[in-house]
């Protein structure tokens, strides 16, 4: 399986990016394998509709879960109709990617039924 994680550098062990549509780059982690890669972002730049460009990106390359700390609606949508699974990552702790990748594998985060924000750059609200 492979999920996906919003990250700025291409380090298991640097922070994860709390905001899935503009963060810099996407980890890949194979779950089967263990292998992983770092792969640029190309809609954190955009001047609008990121996350739903992001959302298409990331199933286009066989993402079946993402974890992040935030999904607008549209992204949100983009997600669910590609068959996504979308786990929120706790945004008020200093998580690293490995961390956020274990605690997934431990079954510790919360599977996403909803939008988180209301959309248009809102900031992750929740715990």
């Amino acid at each position: 399986m492979k999920i996906v994680i919003p990250t700025e550098t291409d380090n298991l062990d640097s922070p994860f990016h709390p905001r899935f549509g503009r963060a810099v780059s996407f980890t890949f982690f194979d779950t089967e394998t263990e292998e992983w890669e770092v792969v640029p972002n190309p809609a954190c730049n955009s001047s609008g509709g990121a996350g739903v460009q992001a959302a298409q990106f990331i199933a286009k390359h066989g993402a079946q879960v993402v974890i992040s700390g935030d999904f607008g609606p549209k992204a949100y949508n983009a997600l669910a109709a590609g068959g996504v699974q979308m786990f929120l990552a706790p945004v008020n702790e200093a998580l690293s990617i490995r961390e956020v990748l274990a605690r997934y594998q431990q079954g510790q985060l919360k599977e996403v039924s909803a939008p988180t924000n209301p959309g248009r750059h809102a900031s992750p609200s929740h715990e």
